[in-house]
């Protein structure tokens, strides 16, 4: 039994014709009695009752309207397919960093979603080694993050730069000054990311670089969090400016010189093709989220 022998039946029994249900098909009308002669054969009983006039049988009627459903499910299962493979369905696994997924994502998201509502996404908000294990995995798509590690298979394609501010609490000894460079850290509480945070390892190099300074460290494991604590005074933080729109109450921020610190982010994914439903997420946010 298949699907076009299921809809040549429920034609015959729409215009109560073999010969309107046949010209309708373009075919020959022994064609569709043979389908239906095959289709009674296949279950076992007879569905039409042979005559001058059009009747169901008793097992005919049963027969057509428990297969409705049947038919409508597999031309539903039929346009599903077809809009995934061309992108316009399906299901995306994407990884992303803070502070990018809470204050750059969600509007982009709304929009793709409602201009593809049949495709589905799925967000991992997790730190960028971890993402690029998943990719690694199969666990995602493609994600949004800082560049990988060398030496991975990875691709990554840069798309801004992710620009970086000193949060302060409002009456700190630094908030005097019109920008804070690494050597004025010195004797002050640093509120940090974890040990697996790219930013935490690019600021612990750029304090190398600038000699030795003494730095008392208080590990925040949440870049998104670390306004608050510097909100509570417990020290400051160099934090994504992106964060601070609205300003946390009681705090001050203020430029920082010297060397480069703030951190590029862009798209990474395994090397090969994405899923057409992928690839469209992709574009999209390739395009909004280029400077």
């Amino acid at each position: 039994m298949d699907l076009k022998t299921l809809e040549t039946f429920h034609l015959i029994v729409k215009h109560e014709s073999f010969h309107r249900a046949a010209e309708e098909l373009n075919y020959a009308q022994s064609t569709v009695t043979m389908q239906i002669q095959k289709l009674e054969a296949t279950l076992g009983v007879q569905l039409l009752e042979r005559g001058k006039s059009f009747r169901l049988t008793e097992a005919g009627r049963l027969f057509y309207e428990q297969s409705q459903e049947i038919i409508q499910r597999m031309k539903q299962l039929t346009a599903d397919m077809t809009d995934m493979q061309h992108g316009e369905a399906g299901t995306v696994r994407l990884g992303v960093t803070e502070p990018t997924a809470s204050h750059r994502l969600p509007p982009l998201i709304r929009r793709f979603i409602t201009r593809y509502p049949r495709i589905r996404i799925s967000l991992d908000i997790a730190s960028t080694p971890a993402l690029a294990e998943s990719l690694l995995q199969g666990r995602l798509d493609f994600a949004i993050c800082s560049p990988p590690d060398v030496g991975t298979e990875l691709y990554f394609e840069p798309l801004f730069l992710e620009k970086f501010v000193a949060l302060l609490p409002e009456h700190h000894p630094l908030s005097a000054l019109e920008a804070v460079e690494p050597q004025h850290l010195q004797g002050h509480r640093l509120l940090i990311t974890s040990a697996i945070c790219p930013y935490r390892r690019k600021l612990e190099m750029i304090l190398q670089e600038a000699g030795p300074i003494s730095v008392e460290t208080m590990e925040i494991g949440s870049m998104t969090a670390l306004k608050s604590y510097v909100a509570a005074g417990l020290g400051m933080a160099l934090v994504p400016e992106i964060l601070l729109h609205p300003m946390p109450p009681g705090t001050t921020a203020r430029s920082i010189s010297g060397p480069q610190i703030d951190l590029l982010s862009g798209l990474m994914r395994k090397t090969g093709n994405l899923s057409p439903a992928s690839a469209k997420l992709y574009h999209f946010l390739k395009q909004e989220l280029l400077p």
